[in-house]
């Protein structure tokens, strides 16, 4: 089967291939030569993923910014703080 480019897999398509690769590489049963192509693909779908969540939180950035809020602020759950160790 043909593999995508990378530029056409989705973040979460990116992110599958990626743990694929990891599998491969650690099981260790690969030539080196396929075990390079394959950290270098590993590898530019990590650039490409890094890009596009980089991407998604300038766009998050920007939607605050129009909506008057200039910065994010941190995600608690509720009971987050109880398990911090503030015991």
């Amino acid at each position: 089967m043909a593999k995508k480019k990378i530029e056409n897999l989705s973040f979460e398509e990116s992110l599958l291939e990626l743990e694929t690769i990891v599998q491969n590489l650690e099981q260790g049963a690969l030539s080196l030569e396929d075990s390079m192509t394959l950290f270098e693909r590993g590898l530019n779908l990590s650039q490409a993923s890094q890009e596009k969540l980089k991407n998604a939180e300038q766009k998050i950035q920007i939607l605050l910014t129009k909506n008057g809020k200039t910065q994010l602020e941190n995600f608690e759950n509720e009971g987050d703080s109880d398990s911090l160790g503030s015991n």
